[in-house]
């Protein structure tokens, strides 16, 4: 272990000082957005990286309300939303183009102790109801009658619901609002609404955070962050009123089925279009796709021409290649058909005025690549349990908004990734198969992570500035690691020895 840590430090140490020629041509693409295709999106991200190492993605989980208004204000290069643009907001960005990513499905989550599986049979009137105040007890007479083989407990309903603007509260809204008169006269649907009941969290994550830890909570939740989660969560009328469907990607593609012959084109509007609700005896109600948004004049929102052609190429990569790993993560990859309307629609955009449909314009540099198995924060992610885990984000942010927002703090990722994805990938297998191991590296990371923090809370403007502060942090890892138990070593030795 003291080996790894010696060369990952040498090497960090002399790729801060010497300007690399892996730092040539490196290209980050950013968005921001809805958090209903995050988990998808950070995958792709590091599935793309190791298929391009020059080419980095960095996307803010802002909730669709926060993507669009970068989107409008040009401050990103692409944006994510659950939620179509409206006539009002096209009307702002009338070059948009709505790009189909992925279909995903919005579980109801709660968290009952007494109701450890899920399974919970829902209509959607009650769970209008209970997101109206209207059924406020678990042991609701409503919720008994379609739940005779639970023992339900009398206590409080807690809703807790999305305190952001956001795409996943139009979907659910609009659920809501087709299946429930009362809700449709007196709330309706959007990205924002004014809740009558319950508690607001920020984020698919934060209401997830929040149900997982609060008993007799219910809330809604993305499918993928409530498996990630281990969440429990309800089985829910269908559309016919026939059955109750549990969430899976086989009901989420039967809510899909058939939509795609009737979907506009990438550069017309998408307001009004849904699969929420959809008729067939085994289609999962809330579901809904997800869209990229992309300007079709990208010199509004990209840096150069260069940038902008590895944007469009990234984004093909997405609606094409990237959909095989969809299923892992329980989204459902989209239909041929609706693929076509994305390559179509990125078949429009231009950088003034030039097509940028070839992908010739730029590829790929020649640069050292991992693994294409590896990517990411293998052994981080591995000690801390998820993608998601805020340790991990913590180390994708100094990443993404520091180190690769200069030229030695790219050298640095360069020489990094050499040396990382030679080990990385056993050490993470290690740690999933010894719980111990994992233990040990947990407790051997933090520090680490804690001195990495420093990052995300100065200023760094300047080459030197990144030196400075890369050293710094260098030599307190060093003191932490290596000084600080070789001067505790040495003073039980002389305790010993006078004993």
């Amino acid at each position: 272990m003291r080996i790894i840590v010696a060369s990952i430090v040498a090497i960090f140490a002399v790729s801060l000082v010497c300007q690399s020629a892996v730092a040539q041509n490196q290209y980050t693409v950013t968005g921001a957005g809805a958090t209903f295709p995050f988990p998808l999106l950070d995958l792709w991200r590091v599935k793309y990286n190791a298929e391009h190492p020059n080419i980095n993605m960095n996307y803010q989980s802002i909730g669709s309300g926060g993507g669009v208004k970068q989107h409008i204000e040009k401050t990103v290069n692409f944006a994510a939303t659950d939620a179509p643009l409206t006539a009002g907001e096209l009307e702002l960005v009338p070059d948009s183009l709505h790009i189909p990513e992925a279909i995903g499905g919005i579980t109801i989550s709660y968290n009952v102790p007494e109701i450890p599986e899920s399974g919970l049979k829902l209509t959607g009137k009650q769970i209008a109801d209970i997101f109206l105040g209207k059924i406020t007890k678990w042991n609701d007479p409503s919720i008994l009658e379609t739940n005779p083989d639970l023992s339900l407990p009398d206590k409080n309903i807690l809703v807790v619901h999305r305190s952001d603007g956001s795409g996943t509260t139009h979907v659910f809204t609009e659920y809501l609002n087709m299946v429930s008169q009362d809700w449709h006269d007196q709330i309706g649907f959007g990205k924002s609404i004014p809740w009558p009941a319950g508690v607001g969290a920020a984020g698919n994550e934060g209401v997830a955070a929040t149900v997982r830890t609060t008993p007799y909570s219910i809330g809604y939740v993305e499918l993928a962050y409530a498996f990630q989660n281990d969440m429990t969560f309800a089985y829910v009328e269908n559309g016919d009123g026939t059955a109750f469907i549990e969430p899976s990607l086989e009901t989420l593609s039967a809510s899909a089925a058939g939509a795609a012959s009737s979907l506009p084109q990438a550069h017309e509007s998408w307001q009004g279009i849904t699969i929420n609700n959809a008729p067939g005896p085994n289609s999962y109600p809330i579901t809904s796709f997800t869209y990229i948004l992309l300007h079709q004049n990208l010199e509004t929102a990209t840096p150069s021409k260069e940038h902008a052609v590895e944007t469009v190429n990234l984004i093909k990569w997405m609606i094409t290649d990237g959909q095989k790993y969809s299923p892992e993560l329980l989204y459902v990859p989209i239909p041929a058909e609706v693929t076509q309307i994305g390559l179509d629609g990125l078949d429009k955009v231009t950088y003034d005025g030039m097509s940028l449909s070839a992908r010739a314009v730029t590829e790929p540099q020649s640069l050292p690549s991992p693994d294409a198995k590896s990517g990411g924060c293998l052994i981080a992610t591995a000690a801390f349990g998820s993608e998601l885990a805020p340790q991990v984000q913590l180390l994708r942010e100094v990443r993404d908004n520091v180190l690769l927002d200069t030229g030695s703090g790219m050298a640095f990722m360069g020489a990094f990734n050499n040396i990382y994805y030679s080990f990385s990938p056993a050490v993470a297998d290690l740690e999933r198969q010894n719980p111990v191991f994992k233990e040990v590296v947990r407790m051997t990371i933090t520090p680490m992570l804690s001195t990495l923090s420093i990052l995300n809370y100065v200023g760094i403007d300047s080459e030197h500035e990144m030196l400075g502060y890369g050293i710094g942090i260098i030599l307190l890892n060093i003191g932490m690691y290596f000084v600080a138990p070789a001067i505790i070593i040495v003073k039980l030795r002389q305790k010993i020895c006078k004993i």
